[in-house]
């Protein structure tokens, strides 16, 4: 129990050891404090470490253009750490520059660095450097071609800082051009074969027109001669069809060579073979013809092109296992004399990422020229290997010539940059490819290009993290264009440590005296042998048991019994005081002093630097300067108002407190203003000098008598005759408006100037209302009612008479159309007598 207490205050000890070591907490601002050791420090951006070993301050670890609260906090410029990027260029030759006319290229031009990027702040100045440098004499000797320039830099980067280097290609005229043909030779494949032997001078003679120097090879494969893949009977190994040879792997027939006729002898002289399954043997012969460079005859400086023509999928790692093969496939050239694969029986099928590997190594452009039923597969075995393309072939081959040529210009219009860094070093691209006016793009390709067109690249290279084993801070990345065999290579050493962290270093020490003897003195900080523990070592396990106790880190009279005032730990004995950043401290011997939680004024600590400073929770006022924040002005020359001389303090109408005028308020009166000058509330002189302003400026009122007016207005001045009357606030003016016995309204303002003199401004002319003639609007009226009702009486005779004689024409007009006798009455009737005789009754 007593062990396991004892490894639990352990823990407890080598945890609050390390916090010591690390004093300052991590802030969004200023991240470089929290970093305890100088490694670590230099591994985060625009972070310095001080390695002075008088240092006094609380973070060695700093940021150089982070303000530091005192002199104490800062470090001496010799005692710095703080490591640029450095790049040097060592190898630079020029590129090579287009020649009209064809031929080999003969000439160089230098990349060209300068005007070419406007975005950078550094690209004249690097690529001035770039061009200056490197080995002299080079490149101009007319037989080395050069793409790709600068060749070679060292480059020594801080880990999470980004670095841009700048890099140019260009597709140089007449470039080499090595074509090796690789052939699937089993049986569906012989009307191939035979076409192919016609067309090998038609496909020399149109490479030929792209470059004259343009080198040719043959080879061809089938298949692993083992079962299931081909069968070992006898007879069939020795003839698998009619017509076939013995089944093989894969069989070099041709080494580059500018011999068109050797190529169309060995395309027609090979024979076919035969085989059981329907998947070939591709990936063996393409494995072979890739590494084996010295029997396939590549080139080190060509553009190199592997053709596949097959009509077949392939077999992959993994299938030899069908056939009892179980090696994996090495990735070595395994050729015979005779120009056979001897592992094949022997050696599994290579990966697809086999594959890609050892084209990415030899830069190597394969080109699939498969018919259209297996022309998919192929589109997806492109994506996975590099540089690789995809092109229908028809079923005997006849359109070869033109596929290859279509391809290789596809291939050669356009470059992709590619690198092989680790996933710990991050590399982005930017060009603008041929547009030169518009803006960097994020991409690493560009087409459409010609021969003697220059694409610049900037590369932005940043180390994300450091290794942690220290030789894989030393790589050497190379950056290259995809199928060409130049490169730009960058040997980059990761700056992750401090030189006074390593052995042999001034300020490296072992078992040093300013770490007790216990631990190892590491640019001005000690770390401690196992056992022993403080910020100087101090502590030993031994006292364990001790540390436990509260003696000398405990305030004297503490009622709450904290350790270090809860701010800080206690380690043997002593109070090792939490810190805040630079510019809060914590201290004292039980750390109860802090220069940050003083009274604050308008959110400042004591109002300011030019007020006070926090000393151990109060103020410390300047002179000048008091009160519990130091926000209370000792002098009162900013209570008397400005530009009146003899005045009295705030105006008379209140008291200077910290220099600050307090004015005096009463039920009659309630003064304001910074000098309290203003009294809204008070009564002003309008009424006072009105008759005086009528009688002066308008000669009415009680006062226009001119004996009268002179008299009674000996104390107002003249007023001064304005158009408009406005009172100005900042000049304290009163405006006073009234309406005289005429009914005019008047405006004028009073006020006092830094004299105390009165002054009056009044409007020029009174504003009157217009005048009323009464007896002009009773007649006019009168006249107008006369005028209307004539003008009733009018109209109503001049209806009537059009009236009657309406009337009078329409009895004219019934008259003459009468049909009786005037002289009789048309109406009258004469009477009828009727006679009845009573007796009649009716019988006969």
């Amino acid at each position: 129990m007593h062990h396991a207490t004892k490894c639990l205050l352990l823990s407890l000890l080598t945890t609050a050891t390390v916090l010591a070591q690390v004093p300052q907490r991590f802030t969004a601002q200023n991240p470089c404090t929290s970093k305890g050791t100088c490694q670590e420090c230099i591994q985060t951006p625009s972070c310095a470490w001080c390695y002075d070993p008088q240092f006094t301050g609380s973070a060695r670890c700093f940021q150089p253009s982070f303000p530091l609260s005192s002199k104490e906090e800062q470090c001496k410029e010799e005692f710095t750490h703080n490591p640029d990027n450095i790049m040097s260029v060592l190898s630079n030759l020029e590129l090579t520059k287009a020649i009209s006319g064809g031929g080999s290229g003969g000439g160089h031009w230098s990349i060209g660095y300068e005007g070419n990027w406007s975005q950078t702040d550094s690209w004249e100045h690097q690529g001035a450097s770039m061009a200056g440098e490197g080995a002299s004499g080079h490149g101009s000797s007319g037989h080395h071609i050069v793409q790709v320039a600068p060749q070679r830099i060292n480059l020594k980067l801080r880990a999470r800082q980004s670095y841009s280097i700048f890099m140019g290609y260009t597709q140089a005229e007449d470039y080499p051009v090595d074509l090796y043909y690789l052939m699937d030779l089993s049986k569906s494949m012989s009307d191939d074969k035979e076409k192919l032997s016609l067309l090998g001078d038609q496909l020399a003679y149109t490479m030929q027109k792209v470059t004259s120097n343009f080198t040719l090879g043959f080879g061809s494969f089938v298949d692993k001669v083992v079962m299931p893949y081909v069968s070992t009977l006898q007879e069939k190994l020795e003839r698998p069809c009619d017509m076939c040879v013995a089944p093989y792997g894969f069989h070099h027939h041709m080494s580059l060579s500018t011999n068109t006729y050797m190529f169309s002898r060995m395309v027609k002289n090979a024979n076919v073979s035969g085989n059981l399954d329907a998947p070939e043997g591709g990936f063996d012969a393409i494995m072979q013809a890739v590494v084996c460079r010295n029997q396939i005859g590549w080139r080190q400086q060509a553009r190199r092109l592997l053709v596949f023509s097959t009509d077949a999928s392939f077999h992959y790692a993994g299938d030899g296992k069908l056939g009892g093969i179980v090696k994996p496939n090495d990735g070595r050239c395994h050729l015979s004399h005779e120009g056979y694969y001897s592992q094949s029986s022997y050696q599994d099928y290579p990966s697809i990422e086999q594959i890609n590997l050892a084209v990415k190594k030899n830069s190597i452009n394969v080109i699939f020229a498969v018919t259209g039923n297996t022309i998919r597969v192929y589109e997806q075995l492109a994506k996975h290997i590099e540089g690789a393309s995809v092109a229908k072939l028809e079923r005997d081959s006849s359109n070869i010539v033109e596929l290859i040529k279509e391809q290789y210009e596809q291939i050669s219009s356009s470059v992709q940059m590619k690198h092989n860094a680790s996933s710990a070093v991050s590399i982005r691209f930017f060009t603008r490819c041929l547009n030169e006016s518009g803006a960097l793009v994020n991409t690493n390709k560009c087409g459409n290009i010609k021969v003697g067109d220059v694409i610049n690249f900037k590369i932005d290279i940043e180390v994300l993290k450091c290794p942690k084993e220290r030789r894989d801070r030393f790589q050497t990345i190379q950056i290259y264009p995809v199928g060409i065999n130049e490169s730009l290579t960058i040997d980059l050493e990761m700056l992750c440590e401090c030189d006074c962290e390593k052995p042999g270093d001034k300020y490296y020490l072992e078992n040093a005296p300013a770490c007790h003897g216990a631990g190892t003195y590491k640019c001005g900080i000690c770390v401690c042998n196992p056992g022993a523990f403080g910020r100087h070592c101090e502590c030993s396990a031994d006292e364990v048991t001790k540390l436990s106790k509260t003696v000398g880190c405990v305030p004297p009279n503490s009622t709450t019994g904290l350790e270090c005032s809860g701010r800080g730990t206690c380690i043997c004995g002593r109070c090792e005081c939490e810190s805040r950043g630079p510019l809060e401290r914590i201290y004292g011997d039980h750390c109860e002093c802090d220069n940050f939680s003083c009274e604050r004024h308008m959110g400042e600590l004591c109002s300011g630097e030019t007020h006070g400073t926090c000393d151990c929770g109060t103020c410390r006022c300047k002179p000048g300067w008091s009160g519990p924040n130091c926000a209370c002005e000792e002098s009162e020359a900013g209570c008397y108002p400005p530009d009146v001389i003899g005045g009295e303090i705030c105006s008379g109408h209140g008291s200077c407190v910290c220099g600050q005028c307090q004015c005096e308020n009463t039920k009659e009166s309630r003064y304001s203003g910074k000098f309290c000058e203003k009294c809204p509330t008070c009564p002003d002189r309008c009424l006072e000098f009105r008759d005086c302003v009528q009688c002066q400026m308008y000669l009415t009122g009680p006062l226009k008598e001119p004996n009268d007016c002179s008299v009674n207005c000996t104390n107002v001045p003249v007023p001064i005759a304005v158009d408009k009357v406005e009172a100005i606030e900042e000049n304290n003016e009163y405006l006073c408006h009234y309406t005289d016995e005429d009914h005019c309204q008047f405006t004028y303002v009073y006020y006092y100037d830094s004299e105390r003199k009165l002054h009056i401004r009044a409007q020029e002319k009174r504003t009157c209302p217009p005048e009323i003639f009464v007896l002009g609007i009773v007649f006019g009226v009168i006249a107008a009612i006369v005028l209307i009702g004539m003008a009733i009486l009018l109209l109503w005779k001049l209806l009537t008479t059009i009236h009657d004689r309406r009337e009078f024409a329409k009895f004219e007009k019934e008259r003459m159309m009468a049909k009786w006798d005037t002289g009789e009455n048309p109406i009258y009737k004469q009477a009828t007598s009727t006679f009845k005789n009573p007796t009649y009754a009716g019988k006969g």
